[in-house]
């Protein structure tokens, strides 16, 4: 009996057959193939990557102290020495700006993640277990939501006092209701799959089943959460930090950059465009990136639901 031709991969591995339900498609159309197709994708991942990569090298790029006055260079406009200017106290803007970005970056990170691990937690619970622990978890969550987010975060750090850490947590604790509606609405389609049906009948713990069958299946909705909050926490905390309540000074953040700028606006207004554009740019980074590893992943979803 006459073999059917091998295909160009099969004769690649020595004539061996491809192995069934794996196609030239499933291995190209890859999330990160799919994101290399989105341009403005694209743009964005390297932007934050540089940005990340500066403020993480800032003590080695830096050209000057970020403390160090100089009298006189107050005020001075961008030139060959100062690149982005000096500040009232003649403090270089470019220093500033990258020691700046280091800590707007790690705070923002920090209140983001905190408000996924306690989002996750309450919402993989309330949607996993059901019954009166998800109706206890929602409630508490609708009544953080019943407050303004801001005015929460502002109350919070207003009864704890001012300062980075405080702020971080009061951001965290207006995060979690976001991370925890999300975990519940996508535990709840996961819990009604057959194979943790067929854990659950055999016995098999539920810390196990979370860990094994449900988180990894929710990770992808909420990691491009993070992404979308990380821009929302951005905002955020530049305006904290611009009324004080976050960052201190002499420490440097957007906010109180975007703070200290303003009040030289009618002498030096190219002060102010350094932190507002940096601001700007990042947010619309984080929210390009979240939008397209959204289409990305429901991209690969789509494709897979119309093979079968």
């Amino acid at each position: 009996m006459s073999q059917p031709p091998a295909t160009p991969d099969a004769a690649r591995r020595g004539g061996e057959p491809a192995p069934a339900g794996l196609d030239r498609r499933d291995r190209d159309d890859t999330i990160i193939a799919r994101l290399r197709r989105q341009p403005m994708t694209v743009v964005a991942l390297g932007y934050l990557a540089l940005l990340c990569l500066l403020a993480a090298t800032a003590p080695l790029v830096s050209p000057y102290d970020p403390y160090a006055t100089d009298l006189r260079a107050v005020l001075d406009p961008p030139s060959a020495q100062h690149w982005l200017g000096a500040d009232d106290l003649g403090r270089d803007m470019l220093s500033r700006l990258l020691y700046a970005s280091r800590a707007s970056l790690l705070a923002c990170l920090q209140a983001v993640g905190l408000g996924l691990l306690g989002g996750m937690l309450l919402g993989v619970t309330a949607g996993y277990f059901g019954g009166w622990v998800d109706r206890l978890v929602m409630t508490l969550i609708d009544a953080v939501l019943s407050v303004p987010g801001l005015l929460l975060a502002m109350s919070i750090v207003g009864v704890l006092g001012p300062g980075l850490r405080n702020a971080m947590f009061a951001l965290a604790v207006i995060f979690v209701p976001i991370f925890a509606r999300l975990s519940r609405i996508q535990t709840l389609a996961v819990r009604e799959e057959t194979y943790l049906e067929a854990a659950r009948s055999i016995g098999v713990p539920h810390p196990r089943s979370i860990l094994r069958h449900v988180l990894p299946n929710i990770a992808g909705p909420l990691i491009v959460q993070v992404f979308i909050t990380m821009a929302v926490a951005i905002v955020a905390e530049g305006a904290m930090s611009y009324l004080g309540l976050s960052i201190q000074p002499p420490e440097a953040s957007w906010g109180n950059l975007l703070q200290r700028a303003f009040s030289s606006v009618a002498t030096a207004p190219w002060l102010i465009f350094v932190p507002g554009l940096t601001i700007t740019l990042t947010v619309v980074a984080f929210q390009v990136l979240g939008d397209g590893l959204s289409h990305a992943l429901s991209g690969g979803h789509q494709q897979k639901a119309s093979r079968r």
